[in-house]
């Protein structure tokens, strides 16, 4: 056999790490945060919303029980107290009428004690989860998507790696509450063997007592389990919207435009803007020069400004071109180091010149007067 008989061939993109753009490794800028954020996309944990309800409404219950049970068992004993009075006006015994009327009334008074504690609830749960992912108001996560009745979408979901996460966090949590509740009521076992000698009221307290000591216990090792999980979530979710090295690149050309395109139109601008310069040298009344790195040629009308403007500046190679066409239009120049300087980094083109450079600039310009005849 030859030797290139034993040759494989193989896809080398069964290797890739990435699609085209590159491995994910850019922190999600602040666009793509805002765009995931509309789309409902948020690191968010159940587990942790779940756990401070737990831990709310077992406070609640332990802290206000008393006053439910005391409730309840007004409500119980008031509603068998009514049924001879019943019995009394219906010759018949009890209809359907009058004992829908009777279940009524009971079920009105349970939901009046039970009221405060379910609108706490939604006012923990909302806060809860303001506090988790900020207050944004999104429909989107509401409108339907065909992809989500997709049956190999959803095989797929069932035997992901999420979903494997979520099926060891399941177990942990219903292994820790289980282990909780049953510590806690071992603890407690001798008080529960003497419930059969003890009155109903003490008996039922006693029950509903540990009933909210093993609810705490269990929301707080379930609160553990929510800032865990909480903190998983965050860090999947930066992961998730982690951006490759491209990606970064086309957002920024979509939101700020090309950097070449860009690029490209600020030189154009520049060299309008030169060549606006250019046409103005002319029109200068001197040139002062650094003499080879500077060039600023300045104007004085004192019918239009006030003080001498700025009318061209440039540098190194602007500069002598600068020069250039002031010889061309017999312009002045004048070699003064300091003040070229300070003309080209203080004054803008067009700007007239700093009251603390009137006496350098006017005594050129007398200098340049003279020369010309000009008063």
């Amino acid at each position: 056999m030859e030797e290139r008989d034993l040759l494989l061939k193989y896809n080398l993109q069964w290797f890739a790490k990435e699609g085209p753009g590159g491995e994910k490794t850019e922190p999600a800028t602040a666009k793509k945060l805002k765009d995931a954020r509309e789309e409902g996309k948020v690191a968010k944990s159940k587990e942790f919303s779940g756990a401070v309800d737990l831990i709310v409404l077992f406070l609640g219950l332990k802290i206000f029980g008393s006053y439910v049970s005391e409730t309840l068992m007004n409500e119980f004993s008031g509603f068998y107290r009514k049924i001879p009075d019943i019995l009394l006006e219906n010759k018949t015994g009890m209809t359907v009428k009058s004992s829908h009327m009777l279940m009524s009334q009971a079920v009105i008074e349970m939901i009046k004690v039970m009221i405060p504690f379910l609108l706490i609830g939604i006012v923990v749960t909302f806060l809860v989860s303001v506090l988790q992912v900020g207050w944004k108001i999104s429909g989107k996560p509401l409108k339907p998507e065909l992809s989500k009745f997709n049956p190999i979408n959803g095989f797929k979901r069932m035997f992901s790696k999420d979903s494997l996460f979520e099926l060891v966090k399941s177990i942990v949590k219903v292994a820790l509450v289980m282990y909780v509740a049953y510590s806690e009521i071992k603890d407690r076992q001798g008080e529960l063997f003497v419930i059969y000698d003890m009155e109903l009221l003490q008996a039922v307290a006693l029950i509903a007592g540990l009933i909210v000591d093993v609810g705490l216990k269990t929301s707080l090792v379930y609160l553990i389990v929510g800032i865990a999980d909480l903190i998983y979530q965050k860090h999947k979710f930066k992961e998730e919207m982690k951006m490759t090295k491209q990606e970064v690149k086309d957002e920024y050309k979509n939101t700020e435009g090309d950097p070449q395109i860009k690029g490209r139109q600020r030189q154009r601008m520049r060299e309008a803007s030169q060549r606006r310069m250019m046409q103005d040298v002319p029109k200068a009344d001197v040139v002062i020069t650094n003499p080879t790195h500077y060039a600023v040629a300045i104007r004085y009308d004192a019918e239009v400004s006030k003080a001498p403007v700025v009318v061209a500046k440039g540098e190194d190679f602007l500069a002598a071109k600068i020069k250039e066409v002031a010889r061309e239009n017999q312009v002045e120049i004048v070699e003064n180091k300091p003040l070229a300087r300070m003309l080209y980094a203080n004054v803008n083109v067009g700007a007239e010149i700093p009251p603390e450079l009137y006496q350098a600039v006017a005594e050129v310009l007398a200098m340049v007067y003279n020369l010309k005849g000009r008063n």
